[in-house]
């Protein structure tokens, strides 16, 4: 009989493979199959269980299916993707122009991830004061590959503005914006991560981001 709390070597292979697997699901590839409650609940519950400095769990979650909140956050998402273009040049910027960043109205569920501050010091964080926002950044990486599990795809957008996402979901003023997540059913988990296919740029071995003892002088 194993150790209680010990894994299969399969097993280890299936994590390996769900993160290996694990893609950016954008909007023209989400389905309009709905995603059941107790899936949801799953994904969600995953989240509940991400560690956390000081066993804070600041994390908060937000529902969204309303189409009229999901039309007011693609405002924002809109404006803010033309000042995303403006940023790049040449090749680049004609990718960008090609790239489907978000699914916020086609996807089933909307998800806004907030962290919220604990009011007193908190355990682990006193010296690095982003330990907090970093422990909802595991909530989302344990709810993605929940998700990714379970066959749903989840979007992760970034270029929209805090502000009005929090202003639509009425969020209290101390809460901050983590993530934004798009969740629903695919027609398709590609092999190839979309920006690694579109040539965007390259995927990093091992050998260039890790080093022994001393960091190497030029970064």
């Amino acid at each position: 009989m194993a150790p209680r709390g010990r894994f299969s070597a399969e097993f280890a292979d299936a994590v390996e493979s769900v993160i290996q697997q694990r893609r950016d699901i954008r909007g023209n590839h989400f389905t309009s199959k709905p995603i059941p409650d107790a899936v949801y609940q799953r994904i969600l519950n995953a989240g509940l269980h991400a560690p956390s400095v000081g066993f804070s769990q600041p994390w908060r979650f937000v529902t969204i299916k309303e189409q009229a909140t999901k039309e007011q956050i693609s405002d924002s998402f809109e404006q803010k993707n033309r000042e995303g273009e403006a940023c790049f040049t040449d090749e680049k910027q004609s990718l960008y122009r090609r790239l489907k960043l978000e699914g916020i109205k086609e996807s089933p569920i909307n998800l806004a991830v907030f962290y919220a501050p604990n009011d007193g010091p908190v355990l682990g964080q006193t010296a690095m004061p982003d330990m907090g926002r970093f422990s909802v950044v595991c909530a989302i990486e344990n709810m993605w590959l929940m998700a990714r599990a379970l066959n749903v795809g989840i979007g992760w957008v970034s270029i929209l503005d805090p502000k009005v996402v929090k202003a639509a979901v009425k969020a209290p003023d101390t809460w901050e914006l983590v993530g934004y997540l798009c969740l629903g059913y695919t027609d398709d988990f590609p092999e190839i991560p979309e920006l690694k296919a579109l040539g965007w740029d390259k995927q990093r071995e091992l050998s260039e981001v890790l080093f022994d003892e001393v960091c190497p002088s030029n970064g």
